[in-house]
């Protein structure tokens, strides 16, 4: 009898002891697992905040681009509803008209400050019935880049728009007196940029422009 209880003891003793080992193993395997779909997780979510910069960055140099060269110039220095419409596409001639929106004195700093808030009470007359944000398309107008939406499976496009940066009286810093009229001087310009309502940037950037006679 005692022969037969020992083996039952050590029969009982060695499954207690694979049963803990089996615990220990699953416990492992399953933080294992859940390390892995965290470091998954993050890869992905900085895949896409890499994706949404990207993106938010090229709107940024399509606003930039669209003020490079003497043609069209009037348009670069007055609002045009007319141009802020999905008609208005990228040109790789250069020959391009931007978005140039005329935003009111007293909602300049909020245009700055909190680009997610602007909204049509902000434009002037000239820019009225105008689009808030241009989609981001460059030279393929059929297409808009899209930037991935975390939240949801749907794709949400890149846009960008722009205004002139102004002093009092809506004179061109650094102009001389009487150059603003023949669209002469060095003209600054704010630039805003936005991927799926997530990633905001901005730019400023300067042109010399001689006249709208040269």
């Amino acid at each position: 009898m005692s022969a037969l209880s020992s083996r039952h003891t050590q029969g009982g003793a060695v499954l207690m002891i694979a049963l803990v080992m089996l615990l220990v193993l699953t416990l492992l395997a399953v933080g294992s697992m859940r390390a892995t779909t965290l470091e998954s997780r993050i890869t992905a979510n900085k895949s896409h905040d890499t994706q949404q910069q990207s993106a938010a960055d090229a709107s940024l140099r399509e606003a930039e681009f669209r003020y490079y060269g003497p043609a069209n110039l009037a348009d670069k220095l007055e609002g045009n509803a007319a141009n802020c419409a999905l008609t208005n596409t990228l040109k790789t001639n250069g020959l391009n008209k931007p978005c140039l929106l005329s935003i009111k004195d007293d909602s300049l700093l909020n245009f700055v400050e909190k680009p997610r808030s602007i909204e049509a009470a902000f434009l002037k007359s000239e820019s009225t019935n105008s689009l808030l944000w241009m989609p981001y398309r460059g030279i393929d107008a059929a297409n808009q880049t899209t930037a991935g939406n975390r939240e949801s499976s749907n794709n949400k496009t890149t846009y960008w728009n722009s205004t002139r940066a102004i002093t009092v009286g809506n004179a061109a810093i650094n102009a001389e007196y009487g150059m603003q009229l023949e669209g002469q001087g060095t003209y600054y310009y704010l630039n805003n940029a936005k991927a799926d309502d997530q990633v905001y940037l901005q730019s400023t950037h300067a042109n010399i422009y001689l006249g709208l006679n040269n």
